[in-house]
């Protein structure tokens, strides 16, 4: 991973997460589809606000939504999700090899020779 990854996608994909309200819309929806009114049943708020949340959502391509006849079921989206999946693995590898060159340092530290220091 060479951090190349488009920076507006992660800001509005990270924007949309921010709200509390979005993140329990995502979370409900690993459970499968579900409409917008399944969606806004637990929040007291009304359809229209909950459509403005999924828009943002939608927009930030973390969630997909299909015609199916007047119903829209809304699902997560492989693709929004993957986008900062593959961010989170840059910052993973990152930490890892941070750790690494840590525990090798140690181990010189331990036996030393700290010419050897990376």
């Amino acid at each position: 991973m060479n951090g190349t990854l488009e920076a507006p996608n992660l800001d509005v994909a990270f924007l949309a997460l921010s709200d509390p309200t979005r993140r329990a819309i995502l979370a409900r929806l690993t459970q499968g589809e579900a409409t917008v009114m399944q969606l806004a049943e637990p929040f007291a708020m009304t359809q229209p606000a909950i459509s403005r949340h999924l828009r943002v959502l939608e927009d930030a391509g973390l969630i997909a939504r299909r015609a199916e006849g007047t119903r829209r079921p809304c699902r997560l989206s492989k693709t929004g999700l993957d986008t900062i999946d593959q961010w989170l693995a840059m910052l993973r590898d990152a930490l890892s090899k941070n750790y690494d060159r840590l525990d090798a340092l140690l181990v010189t530290m331990k036996s030393g020779n700290e010419e050897e220091i990376p």
